[in-house]
């Protein structure tokens, strides 16, 4: 067996429904992990049947990670299989680019539910069944914008680098145990996140327009696919002395 080689994994991975997440699922499935497909849209059930066509396998759970109880029988029909645990934190939602004086108090809660606490309580819950098996992955899926001020609004923002210190205090409480937690923060991907955005809400002298000269100097849009060769790296025993990093995937937008 390689070290690529995830047969007798269960590799849940969030916003699999399409984007990275559906890349990063195809991929884990197609080196022997059982992917638990996890996704608030039906979507997910055409990444499953795209990985049984493929000879992979897959189960679909469709529900909103935001919600604790959801987020906990997610992790718990995972764990059913007995099967070494990983865990991808990749779900995630645009805000309008807002700066904080103009950031909408519905939109800030429900941008920092699915962000950041939707990972908190998947980790939480993956935690005592990682510890019991002798070991786990986690991977977060950041941003460029875990990494700097200009490449989203507020909330974004803010949710995506608390994701980076949920990553590094993770990282480091379990180390001992045999866990371990990374981030993969990716730049410009062609993916549909921007249509989790609000563009009609948008301020025009603090929102877009006044990032944009600072956005626009990503080097290219990546494929979902590129994304999911470092995450599936990041998550297999390949990647076993690897723990705390935060590991920019930009085309060195981030090097500017």
């Amino acid at each position: 067996m390689t070290t690529t080689d995830m047969t007798g994994h269960t590799i849940v991975v969030t916003g699999a429904g399409s984007g990275i997440g559906r890349a990063t699922a195809r991929l884990l499935a197609s080196r022997g992990a059982h992917v638990v497909v996890a996704d608030i849209a039906d979507s997910a059930h055409e990444t499953v049947e795209l990985i049984n066509g493929e000879s992979g396998e897959a189960t679909a759970v469709i529900g909103d990670i935001a919600d604790e109880q959801a987020a906990a029988d997610l992790i718990a029909r995972a764990a059913e299989r007995g099967d070494r645990l990983g865990l991808v934190n990749n779900a995630g939602i645009m805000d309008d680019f807002s700066g904080a004086a103009h950031v909408d108090t519905a939109q800030w809660d429900r941008i920092l539910r699915v962000n950041l606490t939707a990972p908190m309580y998947l980790t939480r819950a993956a935690l005592p069944v990682m510890l019991e098996r002798g070991g786990g992955a986690i991977v977060n899926v950041g941003s460029a914008a875990s990494l700097r001020g200009g490449a989203a609004g507020a909330a974004y923002t803010a949710s995506k680098h608390g994701l980076i210190g949920l990553t590094v205090n993770t990282a480091y409480t379990y180390a001992r145990q045999n866990i371990r937690c990374n981030a993969a923060c990716p730049g410009g991907v062609e993916t549909n996140i921007m249509a989790t955005a609000d563009m009609s809400a948008m301020d025009p002298e603090h929102g877009l327009a006044a990032i944009t000269p600072i956005h626009q100097s990503a080097v290219r849009n990546a494929k979902p696919e590129e994304l999911a060769q470092v995450i599936a790296f990041l998550v297999s025993d390949a990647a076993s002395d690897v723990n705390g990093a935060v590991i920019p995937v930009d085309a060195g937008w981030a090097a500017g």
